[in-house]
């Protein structure tokens, strides 16, 4: 990400608005302080001059990502000629922690494990690999990857829980950030190997992870999808940030 380009809005040295990208230029994501809403109409004119980018065919687009309850903002993004993009909407999930934690049973001969117990690199990416859905064996640089991801400032490999089969191969991997001052956590990535679905493996890496943010003082966790796995075991839609797509030229 470059910083350069994120847009951040301060009173008094209070910063009370953030206009940013997540993966890439050509999307737009706003937050701002509940008493400094009327700031969005200015923060859309600036992703459109900063953060909008151009596609293969030349042409300079913007997806602005907009909180399904927020009709203020709606208004504005329609106004401006902007139209909604379904496929790329993102749900968001919550789950209240609970305490005590109902026991977590995972099928005879599998194990719950840590990255911070057994942090095997190579079975990790295989497990990912396979879980995302691509044939085959992993591409032998797919362990750099893995590292690349370890090593960010927030990753916890106490909180990223596998699932090992009886082979001793990992067939579940679930992930899960900690944001300790605000007490929540979030889910992200979880894959089950195909051979190794509809056992509940999956369910159980991510209640674990779960459990371990209620023991570190989290009190929620959210997931960034509303698909009836997650809401099968406790999670619940709060809402959808809408996308909605510009072309200007």
């Amino acid at each position: 990400m470059r910083a350069d380009k994120i847009g951040l809005w301060e009173d008094g040295g209070r910063i009370v608005g953030v206009a940013a990208y997540e993966m890439r230029l050509g999307e737009a994501f706003f937050n701002t302080h509940p008493d400094y809403a009327h700031l969005k109409h200015e923060m859309l004119t600036y992703a459109e001059d900063h953060l909008s980018a151009r596609g293969e065919d030349g042409k300079r687009r913007l997806k602005a990502y907009v909180n399904d309850f927020d009709s203020t903002f709606e208004e504005v993004v329609v106004a401006r000629g902007y139209t909604k993009h379904p496929d790329s909407h993102r749900p968001l999930s919550q789950f209240v922690i609970p305490s005590p934690f109902p026991p977590i049973s995972v099928p005879e001969g599998f194990t719950l494990t840590s990255l911070a117990d057994n942090n095997d690199l190579r079975k990790c990416d295989r497990c990912l690999h396979r879980g995302f859905n691509h044939s085959g064996e992993p591409p032998t640089d797919g362990i750099e990857g893995r590292k690349k991801m370890q090593s960010g400032p927030h990753y916890r490999t106490d909180l990223t829980i596998v699932a090992e089969a009886p082979s001793g191969d990992f067939v579940s991997f679930s992930g899960l950030w900690l944001d300790a001052a605000n007490r929540f956590g979030y889910v992200e990535p979880v894959a089950t190997d195909p051979d190794y679905r509809r056992r509940g493996l999956g369910r159980a890496c991510v209640l674990e992870g779960i459990r371990r943010c209620g023991e570190l003082g989290a009190t929620v966790a959210y997931v960034g999808t509303d698909k009836p796995f997650y809401l099968s075991f406790g999670f619940r839609k709060l809402f959808t940030v809408n996308c909605w797509l510009k072309e200007f030229d």
